[in-house]
């Protein structure tokens, strides 16, 4: 049991848990969950930390899909902050308590600023780390929304 899901169920929210055998040689952990589910590559979110202001201790994170990028200036600009860069891997470990490649918006050691891409709401579910590398957690995008106080955005480019 991670973190993750451990806030999900305290949450009392529905959720699927999905388990695959990660290969540590996979170019992309988002790409490589969605391959080994079989979903959408829109479908599947990762989690990405970064600084605000170029301070490494002011971290938001921002939850878009495999398939595209996070906008660093649309970050900001929904964070309302002068500018983001992203987050120094040690600090994001860190701050969420998961290992780069299995962070999971679900569960972080400390509440940051949480913005998820609007294409979320495409879906009637979206899958995303579950707090390690080969598990997936499943639900609807506004309860993820309600777990982490998070917002929605427009914030990835593809």
């Amino acid at each position: 049991m991670t973190p993750a899901i451990n806030a999900a169920k305290k949450a009392k929210v529905e959720f699927k848990v999905h388990e695959y055998d990660h290969d540590p040689n996979a170019a992309s952990y988002g790409e490589e969950a969605a391959d080994a589910l079989g979903q959408d590559p829109y479908r599947v979110f990762k989690t990405l930390l970064v600084a605000i202001n170029g301070d490494n201790k002011k971290l938001a994170v921002g939850v878009v899909p495999v398939s595209g990028q996070l906008d660093l200036k649309a970050m900001a600009s929904a964070l309302m902050a002068k500018k983001v860069s992203m987050a120094n891997p040690q600090d994001a470990e860190r701050a969420t308590g998961y290992v780069v490649g299995g962070i999971s918006p679900l569960g972080q050691k400390k509440r940051l600023p949480l913005l998820l891409d609007s294409s979320a709401s495409n879906y009637p579910t979206i899958c995303m780390s579950a707090g390690k590398r080969g598990l997936e957690i499943e639900m609807h995008a506004d309860d993820l929304l309600q777990i982490t106080s998070g917002k929605i955005a427009e914030i990835a480019k593809f």
